[in-house]
This record gives C-alpha cells, structure tokens and sequence, in this order.
C-alpha cells in the first residue's frame, strides 16, 4: 500500500440485519480526503457462512482496480457468519483489515454453544488469528487484524480514516448506508404484506 499518496481509496464493508434471514451489506469506497466515489451493495444469510464469496462478489461487481485496501466491520458478521480475510486477500489480491471496537476473550465458546457440532465454524474463526489494539487520534482503542500487509500498515490506515469515535470513516458510512437499506426494504415488505 502506498499510505502516503492522497489518493489512497479503501472499500470499507459493514452489515445491518433486522431478522434471523438475511443481513444487508453495504461497500463504500472513500478516498483519504473523504470523498465517496462508489458503493455495492449484498446479502448473507444470518447464521450461514456465505460472507467470505457474497464479499468477493461484492468486490468484483465494482470492477475497480484502484481500491488500495478493505476494511471490514468485523470478521464475523450476521450471527457467526465468519468471513475468510485471507482468502478474500489472495483472490482479490487486495490487503484486508478487520476492525472491531470492543476487547473480548474470543467467540470459539458462543460459536459452539449456538452452533453445536459445527467445528469447521469454529475453525474458521480461530484461524482468523489474534487482534492487535490500536490507539486512534481521538483518544480511544480499537482491535483489528490485518491480512496481505503490515501491522505498521493497519495502525497508519486506522488512524488515517478515523476522525471522531473509533469507527473509521469508511465503515461509519457502510454501516449507515446498509442500515438505510435494511430499513427501507423492511417498511416496503411490511407494506407489500
């Protein structure tokens, strides 16, 4: 990644879901002065573990070849969907940063409690691999991993696209994005019911 150029543009990724079906993804691609030149958008189903090729999809359906990085709003999404960030690393060959806001020991026990006897689940989670704090300019902590680039490279990028609170600009705006779209395709199946 080339973190000094002003032109650096990440796809931040994050989720909304108000049912046990389907959670909505929203993609936003910001450059480093803010400004917002693209979106995608997609759907897994809660519980499942369609994130990793419904994210590739989501990547791909951009045909873009300028995006420098992906910031994901957390490696396991829409109730234990757990995503492959190396996986989507190689195939799109494009460093991944999973962000999280909150420390915690570990989701392997959850994932066994809600989904009994699923050991590829849960080793699809560990194999994501430890998390890293970062302090932010704002004074408050987040927990990220990185995939296809450095941990010098995930704190600059974080620390880059976060302004105010601890979530990053591009995930901020995802994730109002798809609750946006999650809300309004909620009222038009309740009015169309």
């Amino acid at each position: 990644m080339h973190l000094q150029k002003q032109g650096i543009r990440v796809l931040g990724i994050s989720e909304s879901f108000a049912d046990r079906t389907w959670s909505i993804l929203c993609g936003v691609v910001m450059r480093r002065d803010l400004h917002i030149d693209g979106f995608c958008f997609g759907k897994v189903q809660v519980g499942g573990m369609d994130a990793t090729g419904e994210i590739l999809r989501m990547i791909a359906s951009l045909d873009r070849e300028d995006i420098n990085a992906i910031m994901l709003n957390g490696c396991v999404i829409a109730w234990y969907n757990v995503i492959n960030p190396d996986a989507i690393t190689k195939k799109a060959n494009i460093p991944v940063i999973c962000v999280s806001y909150k420390d915690s020991e570990g989701l392997a026990d959850h994932i066994r409690h809600h989904f009994p006897g699923d050991e590829d689940r849960v080793r699809a989670y560990e194999r994501l691999g430890e998390r890293m704090r970062i302090h932010v300019k704002t004074g408050l902590s987040v927990y990220a991993r990185g995939y296809g680039c450095s941990e010098q490279e995930v704190r600059q990028l974080i620390r880059i696209f976060t302004l105010h609170g601890k979530i990053p600009e591009p995930l901020r705006v995802a994730r109002l994005c798809a609750r946006t779209v999650l809300q309004h395709s909620w009222n038009e199946k309740i009015t169309m019911s």
